[in-house]
């Protein structure tokens, strides 16, 4: 247990003040500077007993409390005027929410407005993942056209995936800074500068670049979207909205092979199209977000809300919180870098969580190379009907989002019965269900995809069901255990998971195939699927201990 509770209790009046209303999740916190200061430079976490809102309200305080700082000496105000009097109370020229109910908060918008905006993000994100698969049905007639061995041209997907670990440095403390909307217009016009640039470019070492970048520079959506969703939807909302990014990270990558079958099949289109087919997409939502899309970011909101006031009243005085708040690069460093590495190795709950929810990426770029062994080399089907067992995956992981949802209203009630205070735990009974599903889906597809002489097509196409269900269900719910746990350092954590993340899914194309030529298709599956079972018992062992590894953590919250 960290000796900042003790801290924290020996010292009432540093603690936050807080006034709820009983029918709103939202809460009205007054806080103390030298608490912020202190918690700031302590290397321990302040668990605050409330509700999540609160715990939300101090993570995104502590976040802004960098001031703007200067070296050296203090600049004169120029033609020898005097430095003018300070304000006599700041406070009454800071902006702020005009009370739970404000129609500009986002958590106060309409459903149908609420829908489009996810709709146009969600698509954005849809995009990025389905232009990371899409390109796997180019691999062999690259490496048949520029007469090299084809794991060199599958780089062109490892270096795309690898993209998403090194985008999200940048994007996510700029979306931080400025806002999800014009961090979200500028990588989706890279995304499709990128895209066509592959589409166009005659050597290989071009198309690998322009593929890194591509994915790069494209990465916003995928810790963007979330935090996006996460500014429209409470707490007890959140849970769904996050199965629809998970979707959206999912489908896309297992329809994309489909459409680029057909695409590469095609002699007057050829492999150049799946470059220029995901170029149009995001040329698409580029055009829907610069027109339609609406910021988010609730500190964003208030410093556009300060800015008119200040135009239609002359008073210059006027500002937002957010206008004091600046980062440097040694923040993002610290933040994207440095902790969630620290993070990683010293929190159990985070590095068996991520390695678990790693692994089943992972598997998903497995699959681009396993279907088409299965399929293609062993049922002898043609490209672009090679790839139409994939939506067996698709419809699994549809059932999958639905259960989901479902789960939502077992963990709502329990959120209400404890008036609001979250219990992590509570979010893992579907990752079971999931991690049960999954490698069953796993032993049927390999063993009887093996046997393509004897097994109609049809019953390893079935297995998809499964292996979908448990991808969904296994992926949604450590992501919103990943962000219950560590409210305040969540993005340091998410940043941790996305690094291992997108490695796994740059990795696991480059051995897959070995792996199933050397080993056999049904050797090969039961290695993944004794891995996929052994992992099975991270959710239900933090089921029972999670709570006493909390209370241990430097880092997670326990607010229950």
């Amino acid at each position: 247990m960290s000796d900042v509770n003790s801290k924290l209790n020996t010292s009432s009046s540093s603690l936050p003040e807080v006034s709820s209303n009983n029918n709103s999740n939202d809460a009205v916190v007054a806080f103390n500077p030298d608490l912020e200061s202190q918690i700031a430079d302590d290397e321990e976490l302040v668990r605050v007993e409330s509700n999540t809102d609160v715990a939300r309200e101090l993570s995104r305080r502590l976040t802004e409390s960098t001031n703007v700082k200067y070296d050296g000496p203090l600049p004169s105000m120029g033609a020898g005027k005097p430095f003018p009097e300070m304000m006599p109370d700041a406070e009454k020229y800071c902006v702020n929410w005009d009370g739970p109910d404000d129609p500009m908060h986002p958590h106060n918008w309409t459903l149908a407005k609420k829908f489009t905006q996810c709709a146009m993000i969600g698509f954005n994100t849809f995009c990025i993942a389905f232009g990371s698969a899409i390109f796997s049905e180019a691999v062999l007639p690259l490496a048949a056209i520029y007469h090299v061995h084809y794991v060199v041209t599958t780089l062109s997907v490892t270096l795309y995936v690898l993209g998403f670990a090194t985008g999200p440095v940048v994007w996510a403390p700029l979306s931080e800074l400025y806002g999800r909307r014009p961090v979200l217009i500028l990588s989706s016009l890279a995304f499709c500068c990128f895209n066509f640039a592959v589409a166009v470019s005659d050597r290989l070492e071009s198309i690998l670049i322009c593929r890194f970048f591509a994915g790069c520079l494209g990465a916003a959506p995928l810790v963007v979207v979330p935090a996006s969703f996460a500014d429209m939807f409470n707490n007890s909302q959140r849970g769904t909205a996050i199965v629809v990014f998970s979707m959206c990270v999912f489908v896309g990558p297992l329809i994309a092979p489909f459409i680029g079958g057909f695409i590469v099949a095609n002699e007057s289109l050829g492999w150049r199209w799946t470059s220029f087919i995901t170029g149009i997409m995001a040329a698409a939502s580029f055009v829907s977000i610069l027109l339609f899309e609406e910021e988010t970011h609730h500190p964003i909101l208030l410093v556009q809300k300060a800015q008119r006031i200040k135009q239609l009243t002359g008073n210059w005085g006027i500002h937002a919180p957010h206008d004091e708040f600046t980062i440097s690069f040694k923040d993002i460093v610290e933040k994207n870098l440095t902790r969630p590495v620290r993070m990683l190795f010293t929190e159990p709950i985070l590095l068996f969580i991520t390695i678990y929810n790693s692994f089943i990426y992972g598997m998903i770029y497995l699959f681009l190379e396993a279907y088409p062994l299965v399929f293609a080399n062993g049922y002898g089907m043609k490209p672009g009907v090679a790839e139409l067992p994939y939506f067996g995956l698709v419809i699994g992981q549809l059932l999958g989002g639905l259960y989901c949802i479902w789960c939502e209203r077992t963990y709502n009630a329990k959120l209400k019965a404890r008036g609001g205070k979250i219990l992590p735990e509570d979010r893992l009974p579907p990752m079971v269900a999931g991690g049960i599903m999954f490698p069953i889906g796993l032993f049927w597809f390999c063993w009887t995809g093996n046997y393509h002489n004897s097994v109609p097509w049809i019953v390893p196409t079935i297995s998809g069901l499964c292996t979908g269900f448990g991808l969904i269900t296994i992926f949604n719910p450590s992501i919103n255990y990943i962000i219950d746990c560590y409210l305040l350092f969540a993005a340091s954590a998410m940043a941790a998971n996305t690094l291992m993340r997108s490695t796994f899914g740059a990795v696991f194309p480059l051995f897959a195939t070995f792996m199933f030529e050397n080993m056999g298709t049904n050797w090969a599956g039961l290695l993944l699927g004794c891995f996929a079972t052994v992992l099975l018992f991270c959710p239900i062992a933090f089921i029972k201990w999670g709570k006493k590894l909390r209370q241990k953590s430097k880092f997670a919250f326990d607010l229950a």
